[in-house]
């Protein structure tokens, strides 16, 4: 009985520790195959890369072009200019006052019409001087029948002395009244000659060519020489000036310039500086400085044959002052800045981007002028935030825009 109990504990007991040992051999097989995959996975990363250092060709593919658009910089001319605000001011402006007392009977013009030198533009009333002229001849008649038959008698008693037959005092007489009917005629000459004047003065005309403003007086009021206010304005158009200011340090390149015999330019624009209005030259100088502001006055005359420039409108004026020769002019676009200096993107013959930092110049609407590039370099113009060292582009032809910007 104890055999038999011992052989079942120990059956029992082999049975319970077979079961243990496939587990076991499991989890050995587990971590062999999880090793064995870690060993191929990184065979097979080595065999990659060790496959890329020797044949180019299989390396991944780089980012694509950047489509620019790119400008060549050239050699040429930049104007240096000078910037000031100025005011058109007209050479001539009249104000038209009538020069006799009377009824205002025409007005012959339009309000903003053009006229030309002596035009008439209205009429006075001309009857009351009429009537003035007509009573100065009739007194300037009278007073010349008088004279020459006091002439007459002269000649008579100078006939008469010669012959001793009348004294000297009455031949001395009659030629003091002689004289005397002179002197009346010429007076009566002068009064007919003063109411034709006023007859002139009643039509009245335009003393220079230029633009009516607006009608004052009204035909039917009556008139006065000493009217405060006159019946109209006119404003000569053709030629304009402009008055500007510059501080006294641009003076001594102006002056040179002038006593070189040099005409300097003067542009006209708009207030947003971006349209040119009118172009003409320099006039003249103040002379003196004003030691309050430290600025001169100075004044230039342009054309206007198109009446671009209206009087006392306000204009940017930009003064020619020298010419700068040999510069290489890139567009002003493609200057980009950073906190050390100023760069442009250098495109390179294989087509890829560089920065390269100039030294900025004159600048004169879309140009300027720039160091530190040579004549024939590509630049970038655009795409400024994708750009970067290194970075490959391709160039493209800039879109057509409905309006350009005037340059000079």
């Amino acid at each position: 009985m104890n055999d038999s109990t011992e052989e079942k504990v120990e059956t029992g007991a082999d049975e319970s520790a077979e079961p243990a040992r496939p587990v076991s051999r499991r989890r050995r097989h587990a971590w062999l195959w999880v090793l064995l995959l870690v060993l191929a996975s990184g065979f097979l990363l080595f065999y990659r890369h060790g496959r890329a250092e020797r044949n180019p060709a299989v390396i991944p593919p780089s980012p694509p072009a950047i489509s620019i658009v790119t400008a060549t910089a050239q050699q040429g001319s930049i104007g240096i200019y000078v910037n000031a605000l100025g005011s058109v001011t007209p050479l001539t402006t009249v104000t038209i006052k009538s020069r006799v007392d009377g009824q205002l009977m025409t007005v012959n013009y339009r309000e903003g019409q053009s006229v030309r030198e002596g035009d008439v533009l209205a009429e006075i009333d001309p009857r009351p001087f009429e009537t003035q002229l007509t009573q100065a001849e009739g007194q300037l008649a009278r007073d010349q029948a008088l004279l020459n038959n006091a002439l007459v008698d002269l000649e008579r008693y100078q006939t008469a002395y010669s012959k001793n037959a009348i004294p000297k005092q009455q031949l001395d007489t009659q030629a003091a009244t002689v004289r005397q009917y002179e002197g009346t005629v010429k007076n009566d000459q002068g009064l007919v000659d003063n109411a034709n004047l006023q007859l002139v003065y009643c039509r009245i005309t335009a003393p220079t060519s230029g633009r009516l403003g607006l009608r004052l007086v009204d035909p039917g009021n009556i008139v006065h020489a000493t009217d405060t206010n006159g019946l109209l304005v006119i404003t000569q158009m053709q030629p304009m000036t402009v008055v500007f200011s510059l501080a006294e340090d641009d003076l001594p390149r102006i002056q040179e310039q002038l006593r070189r015999g040099h005409r300097l330019s003067v542009d006209a624009f708009d207030r947003t500086q971006q349209k040119k209005i009118a172009t003409g030259s320099l006039l003249s100088l103040d002379n003196q400085i004003d030691t309050t502001t430290g600025t001169l006055k100075l004044k230039a005359v342009f054309p206007n044959k198109d009446n671009s420039l209206f009087p006392n409108q306000f204009v940017n004026v930009r003064l020619l002052v020298a010419t700068q020769n040999g510069a290489i002019l890139i567009p002003t676009a493609a200057i980009q800045r950073n906190a050390d200096s100023a760069f442009v993107y250098l495109i390179k013959p294989d087509q890829t981007v560089a920065m390269q930092n100039v030294s900025v110049g004159t600048t004169d609407g879309d140009l300027t002028a720039v160091g530190g590039l040579r004549p024939g370099d590509t630049i970038a113009v655009d795409g400024f935030d994708k750009l970067q060292n290194g970075v490959k582009v391709i160039a493209r032809q800039p879109e057509k825009t409905s309006s350009a910007r005037t340059t000079r």
